[in-house]
């Protein structure tokens, strides 16, 4: 009751002091938890504008996307809600198969959602949308039918079609200059777009989504040789031992040391992006009147195409379950609300929703964000509380990075993951272990015994689906216990 009482009021503060905030929401594709400064003091990689902005809001150090690959978490950012409830479970269209075919996949995000984008248009919000989006195959499912008034970039294409440079080969950007740098592209966009809506007057979303710093690894080349030069300095075994990941597919070696001289020039390039949004931000002197938001899709890549970044001590990357492929760099800046500070509670991609319809002085929109909470007490009060016992995933899928089908859930400090082939349970303590290197189900039975049915009702209750027996049956196989 008192927490309601002071969001009611706080609400009504926002209504008469600044009717509705601005909003900034940057999202980068690939970055590894250990890529930033802020999270990494020894990343290899300079982000002094990220570092920046976290220093400046809650930086949360459990923060989570809510699948190891990018179109789930780009759905879940957007609707509010896990991606398993709508089976949108892999990156589009995504539908390797190893000893079972992958579970059934709905490859777009539907229509009759009501988006984070949406919401706020209703509010006599101004909306623009830039870079990738990767969230429907065709032109019906592209941002301007989701809530977005400005499309530059999205269309269906997970990374650049025609790479970095000008020209893009993209159906929704102007090719620029021969060898104009895209990630720059889109924060000069960014800069034109914020002009003009703080012009008209009304609060604006701005939502950035960055193609960097997904593959093709290219970069410009006085960074790519700026990064050179220092790796240089860099000492040791880049890669650790092969390891076998799921049965059929090969060994994978994970990059254990942080030295890609043109993955360090794209996180550069990205971050220098950040800061001319940034910038602009305080040119216009709306920045107290402005929510800022840093996240990432999924872990950084490590095990696959190039293996570029390191995400030691996590364990895996992108497309595994493990720390590695799903705890994300997650900051909220606000000036006028949020005080700074590191908050350790785990909180995920789906909270983000609810927590700006929350900060803009809006109403829930409680049938569609099912699955996120408010952070708001957590950025009062970085040492707060929220009401949540568990945050999951489910990714019934061979990830093309190695992954393997699994499941997991997080309770307090303990994680527990299922491995869907076999029914395997891992339970790890992660305050004490977050490299997931310690297996603790045997000593610990009653904890598993808690923890797995949890997870098991978290599907039935998203209508989860699962791997498909191969073979004239066609019937879906489910883990042990299920």
């Amino acid at each position: 009751m008192r927490y309601l009482a002071l969001s009611s009021f706080l609400i009504a503060l926002l209504a008469t002091s600044h009717a509705k905030p601005n909003i900034v929401f940057f999202l980068v594709d690939d970055l590894g938890y250990m890529d930033i400064g802020a999270y990494n003091p020894d990343t290899f990689y300079e982000t002094p504008n990220i570092d920046q902005l976290a220093a400046a809001g809650v930086k949360f150090t459990d923060g989570y996307a809510a699948n190891p690959v990018c179109s789930p978490t780009r759905y879940s950012i957007l609707t509010g809600k896990y991606p398993s409830r709508a089976g949108a479970t892999n990156w589009f269209s995504g539908r390797r198969s190893g000893r079972f075919n992958p579970a059934p996949l709905h490859s777009n995000m539907p229509l009759t959602e009501v988006t984070l984008a949406e919401a706020l248009k209703e509010a006599d919000y101004q909306t623009a949308f830039l870079g990738k989006w990767h969230l429907g195959p065709t032109e019906e499912f592209w941002p301007e039918k989701q809530g977005f008034d400005i499309n530059i970039g999205g269309h269906n294409r997970g990374s650049p079609p025609g790479g970095y440079f000008s020209p893009y080969n993209n159906p929704r950007l102007e090719n620029g200059n021969q060898g104009e740098h895209l990630t720059g592209r889109l924060a000069r966009e960014a800069v034109d777009i914020m002009e003009a809506f703080h012009a008209k007057g009304d609060p604006f979303l701005i939502y950035l989504s960055f193609y960097s710093v997904h593959t093709p690894l290219q970069a410009p080349r006085n960074l790519v040789a700026k990064y050179q030069k220092k790796a240089q300095g860099v000492n040791g075994e880049e890669f650790g031992p092969e390891e076998q990941v799921w049965p059929g597919n090969k060994n994978r070696r994970v990059r254990i040391l942080q030295k890609h001289a043109t993955y360090a020039a794209m996180v550069e390039s990205m971050d220098t992006a950040v800061g001319k949004v940034l910038n602009q931000v305080r040119k216009l002197g709306i920045e107290k009147e402005t929510i800022i938001c840093f996240t990432s899709d999924n872990g950084g890549l490590s095990t696959s195409e190039g293996s570029p970044t390191s995400n030691l001590p996590l364990r895996g990357g992108k497309g595994w379950v493990y720390e590695g492929g799903i705890r994300e760099p997650f900051i909220i800046s606000y000036p006028s609300v949020v005080k700074p500070g590191v908050c350790a509670t785990p909180v995920i991609s789906t909270d983000f929703y609810p927590t700006l319809l929350e900060l803009a002085g809006l109403p829930a929109q409680k049938k569609q964000h099912l699955d996120g909470v408010s952070l708001l007490p957590l950025l009062r009060d970085a040492k707060d509380t929220i009401n949540r016992d568990a945050i999951y995933w489910h990714y019934p899928h061979y990830s093309n990075q190695g992954g393997f089908p699994g499941g997991a859930v997080r309770s307090g400090d303990f994680k527990l993951v299922e491995r869907y082939e076999n029914g395997k349970i891992s339970l790890y303590n992660l305050k004490d272990d977050p490299g997931e290197r310690l297996d603790l189900a045997e000593k610990m039975p009653d904890r598993v015994k808690a923890m797995r049915p949890k997870l098991h009702s978290w599907y039935r209750e998203v209508g989860a689906k699962f791997l498909m027996v191969k073979g004239n049956s066609g019937e879906p196989w489910r883990p042990p216990g299920s």
